[in-house]
């Protein structure tokens, strides 16, 4: 069965890498050789950092803190893109070895220098264990300290990828086949976003909720330059097509991005170039508004740029869980050009 894998760590987290496992699929077992693993505990991007309490509230424990605890940017209000927890070494057992996230510190004087290794699958699937080695607990917040961009993707791809692999197994069927049928591309969001609108080159999918509302849309754009890969025109061409796509409830209202707080960055998915862009959306003549994240793809097969993005309401409510799901929703993007690729090199192997 194949595994798809839809986000390239940065070089920076894959310098950390000296041991790497298979990668698996979030909530189904693997075999390992004849043993059955079970499903890890935890619920996504929480991590749990194995460490005597010296070293916890040390060097190294605060290092490895503040990367946990930092605000997930693009959000309304602050929220650590990572949810914590600390075990020390002498409850680290048969039980809680079977998280979903292990960041493992080990001090002590048989290890030369610092140095870090990671592990997937070893107790439980999914799982992913960082260990990292050092002499003493200067070296190893060195260490984290200089490694903190790579750890951060690590963490964050792995998650991106469970939750995209588990959408090819499960999605809303009816929005696979619209975008399908509209863009020829293959996008698969979950079951419960299942409200659909329908509109000239978009899609827009909600799960309608009471309390709290997510969404997901795709859209093209003829390809005119390089520029539209940029902050200020993906702005302005994103303002255009949500005021025609997404109005307000009365005359004057339709949705809008605030430029104040908008990132935006070049990423590789599954191989192929991707703007990434993150920040604020709201409500022309009315107090909504919400995070939103969006994917920029080329078509070069059709000439045509296509946007996938997932934005949120959910007014008093923590939003971080449900952007993070929604991210991972944007990898399963596949365009006729990855198709075609995949084709290639089919041949190529027969």
């Amino acid at each position: 069965m194949k595994t798809y894998k839809f986000i390239a760590l940065f070089l920076a987290a894959m310098c950390l890498l000296s041991a790497c496992g298979d990668q698996t699929r979030n909530g189904r077992h693997r075999r390992s050789g004849s043993l059955l693993t079970p499903v890890s505990s935890g619920n996504p991007y929480e991590v749990m950092v194995v460490a005597d309490d010296s070293v916890w509230t040390g060097y190294a424990g605060r290092a490895i803190q503040a990367i946990l605890d930092k605000p997930l940017r693009g959000l309304p209000q602050d929220e650590p893109q990572f949810h914590k927890s600390h075990i020390e070494e002498k409850h680290f057992d048969h039980i809680t070895n079977l998280f979903r996230n292990i960041f493992h510190i080990k001090i002590g004087p048989e290890y030369s220098h610092a140095k870090m290794t990671v592990d997937r699958d070893v107790h439980s699937t999914p799982q992913l264990i960082m260990t990292l080695h050092a002499p003493n607990q200067v070296e190893a917040s060195i260490y984290i300290t200089e490694h903190t961009k790579g750890i951060e993707s690590l963490i964050t791809s792995e998650e991106i990828n469970r939750e995209a692999n588990d959408l090819y197994f499960e999605h809303n069927v009816k929005f696979a086949k619209a975008v399908k049928e509209m863009f020829d591309c293959e996008f698969y969001i979950p079951v419960d976003i299942k409200k659909l609108k329908i509109g000239e080159d978009f899609i827009w999918a909600s799960d309608d909720g009471l309390s709290s509302i997510q969404n997901i849309c795709i859209y093209s754009l003829p390809y005119v330059s390089e520029k539209m890969f940029t902050k200020k025109p993906y702005i302005a061409l994103r303002d255009t097509i949500m005021k025609r796509n997404i109005p307000g409830g009365h005359p004057g209202q339709w949705m809008q991005t605030n430029p104040e707080f908008v990132w935006t960055k070049n990423i590789n998915v599954a191989g192929q170039y991707a703007m990434e862009a993150r920040g604020l959306w709201e409500m022309r003549g009315d107090a909504m508004g919400g995070p939103f994240i969006s994917h920029s793809r080329i078509d070069a097969k059709n000439g045509r740029v296509i946007v996938v993005e997932g934005f949120v309401y959910a007014p008093d409510k923590m939003k971080r869980t449900m952007l993070r799901r929604l991210e991972a929703a944007l990898y399963t993007l596949e365009t006729p050009d990855m198709e075609k690729a995949e084709s290639s090199e089919k041949e190529k192997e027969n």
